[in-house]
């Protein structure tokens, strides 16, 4: 009998902690198999960050470390400038990456580090409760801001791939989502392309996914079917979808 398919060898069986509905879990196996595929599981680094994946070191087979919030850039550019041969990603929450770790997102790219970012955007703090994030849409409601998020209260949410396309350091930056099986794949497609990236040493690389939240989103999206669908409805309509930036295309 032929196998169609297989657990990937860069995932560990450990049983994952999030939520159901969660994007997290989608993630990380597209990010495994595309460890598989490449074969570089065996020299592979990931950060791990402070948020929900904090225990994601867990789950991916490959040698990990976690650090303090927001500094995952600049730990993966510590690690890949001592171990150039490596290849280094950070795995990120909006939160994480787009609040505390606004400085070392911006500088990695500013510098052109040869590294792979994994930005995961559910547009809420998710591991601390479901507060306001930098990414949280006009009138999306959270516990700080029960009401929903005004402009003219807290701002206009960030959008990073738009925000980095204008560095020249940045090489490439794509926004994905992982709501639909086709999105999935394209998921894939990106975080594929920013790993060879990095293998053809292009430089910095970032792949925004857009991710469900049910438990953090409230009522009625805390069903997983309405939490994909605001993805589709809300959330691409904030963050548009493809590729922001593409250095060596242009």
């Amino acid at each position: 009998m032929q196998l169609l398919n297989k657990n990937p060898e860069s995932l560990t069986d450990k049983l994952m902690h999030y939520c159901p509905g969660c994007g997290h879990g989608i993630i990380h196996r597209v990010i495994a198999e595309v460890m598989d595929e490449l074969k570089i599981r065996n020299r592979t680094i990931c950060v791990v960050p402070v948020g929900c994946a904090v225990f994601a070191d867990k789950y991916f087979n490959c040698d990990a470390i976690q650090g303090p919030h927001g500094r995952g850039p600049a730990q993966a550019t510590g690690i890949k400038r001592v171990k150039p041969d490596a290849i280094v990603f950070s795995y990120q929450g909006d939160g994480d990456l787009a609040s505390i770790g606004m400085a070392e997102i911006v500088h990695a790219a500013i510098r052109s580090e040869n590294i792979t970012v994994i930005f995961v955007n559910n547009a809420i703090y998710g591991m601390t409760g479901g507060q306001m994030a930098p990414t949280t849409l006009i009138g999306q409601k959270a516990t700080t801001c029960p009401a929903g998020r005004t402009a003219k209260q807290a701002g206009y949410p960030i959008k990073m791939c738009e925000l980095l396309a204008t560095i020249e350091g940045a090489a490439y930056l794509e926004r994905t989502t992982v709501h639909t099986a086709p999105n999935v794949l394209k998921t894939k497609a990106a975080i594929k392309k920013a790993f060879q990236n990095q293998l053809d040493c292009k430089g910095f690389s970032m792949v925004e996914v857009l991710s469900m939240c049910p438990t953090n989103w409230g009522t009625p999206l805390d069903n997983p079917s309405e939490a994909t669908r605001y993805i589709n409805d809300a959330m691409m309509k904030v963050f548009p979808v493809g590729v922001h930036k593409d250095a060596k295309q242009q």
